[in-house]
């Protein structure tokens, strides 16, 4: 969920749709005025001739309108494409308001542009507040114009429409984390595609969404149920369908053999989930090579998954797919990045925990100056780490370096505790003298402290 605050998009309250409403007023002549303006300049003429072209210039004044409409939808498919989805959404409001001046608030094609907006604001834009709001706006009229339709073609567009409108509902309680509506409206989508694929003779083409798509909600909807035998079958599915489309080696794969992995260790089944997880191993070094960011991800999840069982043999998977990852991240993202110094860090507290303290205290000793680089000299993360050394330094006899260490760690304690005072007391303060005089303040009294504290923990 995006940290932006939510706002439902109005006549009033919405720029974007204020732009589009206003560019498309100024194409839309109504009906009675233009006639009235042609009585007046032609009343004198009566002639077949006059009529028809009367009639032409009605035609005409919604042919703009329909020209735009269509602009706009051909224009919304090469946005999304091109990953402009700020833009994408602003035309998919515009195809609303056009949808409104062509065929009238009431037809069915003003509420499927709604839906199709409900469901752009879901995937392109990631707010499910305005999803759900306009999907609402839309279920009523279709659902009262569902079954009541003069042709099987139009139908099954309603019947389209419904799929998405319950989709996008579905996932955007989701996101909400309301499982419970979830897996209601994800449900009755999978329902109305049935009913679709049966009108349709067991065909469907032109829909956004896939019944992966709605195996994979399903899934997830159950696992937030805690439903998770459940989640489980939705998830072998949804692999099923993709291995039947594209293949066993598909990279589409791994997302979804990473998520059944983690719902396997929820059931405590580790040696499945290792197996899932190294079927996603194998796709990304073939897809990617293993000095990829995604082989790096994996190779991570794998080790935890081998330290998370618990088995004695299974230490030396541990450390070689640990070695992969930060391998795999320090030659694709660099030994500065987030990625590559967080598992830098949970590979040092498995070592820690297994006994190697030394392996632990090198492997944190030579990317000390990353964690300096990524995150700066006085930061908590720097601390934290110079924290951790010093605890495996201390049972060694290593007092000197360990007390050096927690200098630097109750000196940036000190500082930020200052900071903070002077801030809520609104006082600005140089920086650079405060840590001095913090520093030399507290050098004598946090070395006495320190070894005092950690002698006897």
């Amino acid at each position: 969920m995006p940290a932006n605050p939510i706002y439902i998009p109005t006549v009033t309250n919405d720029t974007d749709w204020n732009f589009c409403f206003h560019l498309s007023q100024q194409n839309k002549i109504p009906a009675h005025k233009q006639t009235d303006e042609l009585c007046v300049t032609c009343e004198s003429r009566e002639s077949e001739e006059e009529s028809r072209t009367e009639e032409e210039d009605g035609i005409d004044c919604m042919s703009l309108p329909r020209q735009k409409l269509a602009q706009s939808q051909k224009k919304i498919t090469q946005l999304v494409k091109e990953k402009m989805n700020t833009q994408a959404n602003k035309e998919l409001i515009r195809c609303v308001i056009l949808s409104r001046i062509v065929f009238g608030q009431e037809h069915w094609k003003c509420a499927q542009a709604l839906v199709n907006l409900a469901y752009g604001y879901l995937t392109l834009r990631g707010f499910p507040a305005q999803a759900k709001k306009h999907a609402e706006s839309a279920k009523n009229k279709l659902l009262a114009l569902k079954g009541n339709m003069a042709s099987e073609e139009e139908e099954k567009e309603i019947l389209g429409a419904l799929v998405l409108l319950y989709y996008t509902l579905g996932m955007a309680w989701l996101l909400q984390k309301r499982g419970k509506e979830a897996y209601f409206y994800l449900q009755k989508s999978e329902t109305t595609m049935k009913e679709l694929t049966e009108l349709n003779k067991g065909y469907i083409y032109g829909m956004p969404i896939t019944e992966k798509d709605l195996a994979i909600g399903l899934g997830r909807a159950s696992l937030a149920i805690h439903r998770l035998n459940l989640a489980l079958s939705y998830f072998e599915r949804a692999i099923d369908d993709v291995i039947a489309a594209e293949g066993d080696n598909t990279s589409d794969l791994i997302s979804l053999y990473v998520e059944i992995a983690q719902m396997e260790q929820l059931r405590k089944n580790h040696g499945q989930a290792i197996r899932y997880l190294k079927q996603a191993h194998s796709i990304c070094i073939s897809s990617f090579t293993e000095i990829s960011p995604q082989t790096g991800e994996v190779s991570a999840l794998l080790a935890k998954a081998y330290a998370m069982s618990g088995e004695p043999q299974h230490r030396d998977a541990v450390e070689i797919y640990f070695i992969k990852s930060i391998s795999a991240y320090k030659a694709s993202l660099g030994p500065e990045d987030y990625e590559t110094l967080t598992t830098i860090e949970e590979f040092c507290k498995w070592l820690v925990q297994n006994g190697d303290k030394q392996g632990a205290y090198r492997l944190l000793k030579a990317s000390m100056k990353s964690y300096v680089i990524n995150y700066g000299v006085c930061n908590e993360k720097v601390a934290e780490t110079l924290y951790n050394l010093s605890r495996i330094c201390f049972p060694k006899g290593e007092i000197r370096k360990a007390i050096q260490m927690l200098r630097k760690v109750f000196c940036y304690q000190q500082r930020e505790t200052l900071y903070k005072i002077a801030n809520n007391k609104g006082n600005l303060i140089d920086k650079k003298i405060l840590d001095h005089k913090i520093y030399l303040s507290t050098w004598t009294a946090m070395a006495e402290e320190t070894q005092k504290r950690f002698l006897l923990s």
